[in-house]
């Protein structure tokens, strides 16, 4: 046998982008071919030097990009976040280290421009622990039985003077991204959306040419006539015996940035002539959406996983960025085998804000930096990753010091995939 080759490591070019994109959709088990309507909506993506390839000779054989985010942090901060996507390995080169040269090199790339988090979408779930991530946030997803949930007989419109309103995608390309940033500014999770989310959800930017099919588009607006809500969807139609309607409504997306929009959208959903299922999309495992209907045991769960994992790269600018309700002070020894931001921090937090900087004084709890991240925005509970054995206390109590701290009253939720 022929030894193996050299695989180099690097930023594509713009003339490898079109053979990049093939080796991701083999990753990915799609079909290798790049249509020129997806390959321009990718290009708007690229920026350079934050798309890596492994070549074995002149082949792409793993991808890898990032992109600059914002990520929400409790109480509202930005944070600055390298967002990581597009993570393939072709199968005839797994197992060589590809994906940890891609991810060190991102990462350290990463630090040294100051972001203070890395974000991702995991598809599999023992993949990213190893690199300092993790889950962060979980995403749930309902099925409602329509005339069970009991609203389509008894719902004509939103109360208290507000309307909801069918519009196209230029509407929403108009609407959309200040109501997006409304949300985002109050809901720990969410990241920043661009321009091109934009294009590729309306349809302005096409990846699959003409089997786009332009979903519908309801927009909650206030008595005021101000916009607090929109909610992209699509309907099939589909009928049973006897002429009896079974269609479904599958929600792409929903924003509200207050629970009468939240109220009205689902309402609205819930009441469209001739739809017997609304699935919800992605939501957050703690969404009012069940509670909205009178009877809550109509919206089933069909999906429950995590979500957004994060990593920390900055132990003090993420301690320091987010919000505390409660007050309190420990040290944390955070364990990183990255070598990015290991190290003992202590703590001191309050209503009034927070202070995090390197200490010698002995630990209260030591945990990976994984963990930690998971902690961060609110979610997981110290607790119960001590009763697995994933966090270390040295000092009786600290892991429910660590949950009085971060824990939030309302679970962080993050809508999108990226």
């Amino acid at each position: 046998m022929s030894p193996r080759t050299e695989i180099d490591v690097r930023p594509i070019t713009e003339a490898e982008f079109p053979d990049w994109n093939r080796a991701m959709n083999t990753g990915f088990l799609r079909p290798p071919a790049v249509s020129p309507e997806h390959l321009e909506a990718r290009r708007a993506e690229f920026v350079p030097g934050r798309s890596l390839g492994a070549f074995d000779g002149a082949r792409c054989v793993a991808t890898f990009r990032s992109f600059d985010q914002e990520l929400t942090a409790v109480g509202g901060a930005p944070v600055r976040a390298d967002a990581i996507s597009n993570v393939t390995v072709t199968a005839t080169h797994r197992r060589r280290g590809l994906l940890t040269r891609m991810m060190a090199q991102d990462l350290t790339a990463a630090k040294d421009r100051g972001d203070t988090v890395a974000t991702l979408i995991a598809a599999e779930y023992p993949i990213y622990g190893r690199y300092g991530f993790g889950p962060a946030t979980t995403m749930t997803e309902w099925a409602v039985d329509v005339p069970r949930a009991g609203l389509a007989a008894r719902w004509t419109a939103p109360e208290d003077g507000a309307r909801i309103d069918l519009v196209d995608a230029e509407d929403v390309r108009k609407l959309g991204p200040e109501l997006h940033e409304r949300l985002r500014r109050v809901q720990p999770g969410a990241v920043s959306r661009t321009e091109v989310w934009w294009q590729l959800r309306t349809g302005a930017l096409q990846m699959n040419g003409p089997s786009w099919i332009e979903p519908c588009y309801a927009v909650y607006r206030s008595a005021a006539g101000e916009v607090e809500g929109i909610a992209s969807y699509r309907t099939d139609d589909h009928w049973g015996d006897a002429k009896q309607p079974l269609n479904t409504a599958t929600v792409d997306w929903l924003l509200a940035v207050t629970p009468a929009a939240e109220r009205g959208l689902w309402h609205y959903l819930c009441s469209i002539d001739w739809i017997t299922t609304v699935k919800s999309g992605w939501r957050a495992p703690d969404d009012l959406l069940p509670h909205l209907l009178p009877d809550p045991r109509a919206a089933r769960i069909t999906s429950q996983a995590d979500w957004l994992w994060v990593r920390i790269l900055d132990v003090a600018a993420a301690l320091e960025a987010r919000a505390y309700e409660g007050r309190g002070s420990l040290v944390l020894e955070v364990v990183d085998r990255g070598g990015l931001t290991g190290g003992r921090w202590r703590l001191e937090a309050g209503p009034d804000g927070a202070s995090c900087a390197p200490t010698t004084e002995s630990a209260h709890l030591v945990l990976d930096v994984g963990d930690l991240s998971a902690l961060w925005l609110g979610d997981a509970s110290a607790v119960r990753l001590a009763a697995l054995g994933r966090v270390r206390e040295e000092r009786a109590g600290a892991a429910r010091v660590v949950d009085a701290l971060l824990r939030t009253s309302r679970r962080p939720w993050c809508p999108d995939m990226f």
